[in-house]
């Protein structure tokens, strides 16, 4: 049980931040827990609802969420949601796993590029 709060609260300062609590909480829930991979996932979109809440309502009121932006982009993103989620209950949990990971791989490029050229200008 130690290790659902300690994941829960580093977890959720990530996601106050706006970086993504799920970079912490599935990988801290397959290889501390022993989760699968489709189970981690699930339990990430719980997770993710209410501290999307609190993150929202704090920046919102320090006026950083662009509503007009945010509007059809959530929209959008529902439908998106729909068939992300169709897609990946008939996916392999292994395959899945190597998804999730070359994505958290690329963006971890991508910022490490990023920084590097903010450096140089």
């Amino acid at each position: 049980m130690i290790w659902v709060v300690i994941i829960g609260f580093f977890s959720g300062i990530i996601s106050g931040m706006g970086i993504g609590g799920g970079t912490i909480l599935i990988p801290a829930l397959i290889i501390i827990l022993g989760l699968n991979q489709h189970q981690a996932q699930g339990i990430n979109l719980i997770y993710f609802i209410p501290t999307a809440v609190v993150a929202l309502i704090t920046h919102s009121k320090n006026k950083n969420v662009l509503w007009k932006t945010a509007k059809p982009l959530a929209l959008l993103g529902l439908a998106g949601a729909a068939a992300g989620s169709f897609l990946a209950v008939s996916l392999d949990a292994d395959l899945l796993r190597k998804i999730f990971g070359g994505f958290l791989f690329l963006m971890g490029l991508s910022e490490i590029f990023k920084k590097k050229k903010q450096e140089r200008t």
